[in-house]
């Protein structure tokens, strides 16, 4: 028999591995509960199935995608549902976190005898046509994870320690999303723009293509790069480094839920040059 795959939450990246899960032939659950009527045709669309906590411990793998700040209060409240379960679904945490932070999502998953998996999704949403994103997964029981390998995606088991994933996965993020944060802040004047443009022109293709689509996550990179600051925690300067692209994150945050005069001025610059 196919798996049954619980994914929460259906945001962005959520309900589109719902949709490629639902696609492949398989029932896919989420939760509902308190989301806005937005999540819920999202989730509608992509195929998904609302469900209680105990329906959803019921499956057989559950995938956690949700911003990383949300990520150990979610394996906390399914905690009783998974302890009480007969079933013991494969708990995947898919977030973006440090591995401190899946030694305690790994901590509260483990009472209940739900196995657990560390991932880390490099990549964007899948679309039609495409392999989509790439799943790092590590662990004992990164294998059986793998096994959603047969139903649309692109798992990548990796070997040494139970938190490899994230640490691929903050290493990664800490280059891309650091990239993007450093040259946000440095994109001001049509003479920066033309010198990129003669002297390093895919650079600024590069930052054109991802600085487009950056203000709507901001707010979801902020907690993300807290979590890359623990990660290089014991390098100073590093963690610095990180909490300074984390603030500025929560502030083009806050400008893009305000007035946007930090965001136009991002636009404005990016449209240079047609």
């Amino acid at each position: 028999m196919n798996p049954v795959v619980a994914v929460i939450a259906p945001g962005m990246m959520g309900a589109a591995v719902g949709k490629r899960l639902a696609d492949h032939g398989l029932k896919v659950l989420t939760s509902l509960k308190g989301r806005s009527a937005e999540t819920t045709a999202r989730a509608k669309a992509a195929g998904m199935v609302s469900a209680s906590d105990e329906e959803i411990a019921a499956t057989d793998f559950i995938l956690s995608i949700l911003p990383p700040g949300d990520a150990v209060a979610l394996a906390q409240r399914f905690a009783p549902a998974l302890t009480a379960s007969n079933s013991k679904p494969v708990f995947v945490d898919c977030n973006a976190v440090s591995p401190p932070t899946v030694e305690r999502i790994a901590a509260a998953v483990a009472p209940t005898g739900s196995p657990f998996v560390d991932a880390g999704i490099i990549g964007a949403p899948p679309k039609p046509g495409d392999a989509g994103p790439r799943f790092y997964a590590s662990g004992p029981d990164a294998p059986r994870f793998a096994k959603l390998k047969d139903f649309g995606l692109d798992v990548r088991v990796l070997a040494g320690p139970m938190s490899a994933a994230s640490a691929m996965k903050m290493s990664y993020a800490g280059i891309t999303k650091g990239t993007q944060a450093l040259g946000a802040a440095m994109l001001l004047a049509d003479a920066l723009f033309a010198e990129l443009q003669g002297s390093q022109p895919q650079m600024l293709a590069w930052l054109k293509r991802n600085l487009a689509l950056m203000p709507p996550k901001a707010y979801r990179w902020v907690a993300e790069m807290h979590e890359i600051a623990d990660f290089v925690g014991q390098d100073p300067a590093a963690h610095e480094l990180y909490l300074g692209a984390a603030h500025f994150y929560e502030q083009i945050a806050q400008d893009f839920e305000g007035d946007k005069t930090q965001v136009a001025a991002l636009e404005a610059f990016m449209s240079k040059g047609g």
